[in-house]
């Protein structure tokens, strides 16, 4: 009898315990619980909080050519470190005026906030609002970003959105785009192009059935680095509200191009994006765009070590 009381018992406290877990989780990632099956279908909705940190940057009286966003989270501050110090850094190529930008959320610690308006203020490139900075805030996180550019920046031609464990060639994407020259409705980046919905549950790209009911996904580019002209911005911006919600945010952006009708488009005819990274090789990072998964300290010595053959012949160049 004592046995089977302690059974029910234990049984009672970890069903206590999940629950409590999964409580916790929908309120850490602002509504969005992995565990837990949503009842219905939500729609992504704008909010009208104002910005708590924004750029130093007037883009009405210099209009960048491209503007690189990097999705980023607090404790990240390393690796924004690196990209400053690298491909991140403000500069011209080929004439061309060249800028980056760290999207970031807000901390439950005061003192992680604290830390965070410290960096803003020191280097000025830091884009903020009130949600919580979590891994499946990413989608709010990049509407953020497409937001800024929509009303603070849509002078710019192109905008690149991007993670912090991302080697860009802001040289190589640079020279791409001014042989492409496609200055409207043009989207590139890695395609996807017949994704299926991951439905196990515990696995971190989960979506359930009420959250996308579809058994596979419209087209869209890979999170580790998409490309787009500065149009698509504000016509993404603008349909977001009529799109359901995913905590994806590239399949987001994807079903919004979709309802946009806006095709993908191979940016070179040779990949230059990698999202699962690409073994080290000056010449052959001097010719992609993006490499994932390279840490700060691997950046600092990639970046310096292409910068030293970029106006050099490689084997196999012309």
């Amino acid at each position: 009898m004592a046995s089977k009381i302690l059974k029910k018992m234990f049984f009672s406290s970890v069903v206590l315990v999940s629950a409590g877990f999964c409580l916790f989780i929908k309120w850490t990632t602002d509504g969005m619980c992995i565990f837990c099956e949503p009842k219905r279908e939500v729609s992504f909705k704008r909010d009208n909080k104002t910005f708590l940190a924004l750029p130093n940057i007037d883009c009405s009286r210099t209009p960048p050519f491209l503007v690189v966003l990097v999705t980023s989270s607090l404790a990240q501050s390393k690796a924004r470190m690196a990209i400053r110090e690298t491909w991140g850094k403000e500069r011209v190529i080929a004439n061309k005026h060249v800028v980056t930008y760290f999207l970031l959320g807000t901390a439950l610690n005061h003192n992680n906030q604290v830390a965070v308006t410290a960096e803003s203020q020191k280097y000025g490139d830091i884009i903020q609002k009130d949600f919580i900075d979590t891994y499946y805030n990413l989608t709010l996180k990049t509407m953020m970003g497409l937001e800024w550019i929509h009303k603070f920046c849509p002078q710019s031609s192109f905008v690149m959105k991007t993670d912090s464990d991302v080697f860009v060639n802001t040289y190589y994407l640079t020279e791409l785009l001014l042989k492409k020259n496609r200055n409207t409705r043009f989207f590139t980046g890695f395609l996807k192009l017949k994704e299926r919905p991951i439905r196990k549950i515990y696995s971190k790209w989960y979506v359930s059935k009420a959250e996308y009911p579809g058994n596979t996904y419209p087209p869209f580019c890979s999170g580790t680095g998409y490309v787009f002209s500065t149009d698509v911005a504000s016509q993404v911006y603008n349909i977001s509200e009529n799109v359901p919600f995913v905590k994806l945010e590239d399949v987001f952006i994807g079903l919004c191009l979709a309802e946009l009708n806006i095709k993908l488009e191979e940016l070179h005819s040779k990949q230059t994006f990698f999202p699962e990274g690409l073994k080290f090789s000056p010449c052959r990072y001097k010719k992609i765009v993006t490499s994932h998964f390279v840490k700060p300290h691997e950046l600092l010595l990639y970046w310096s070590a292409v910068e030293r053959v970029m106006d050099e012949k490689c084997p196999g160049s012309r």
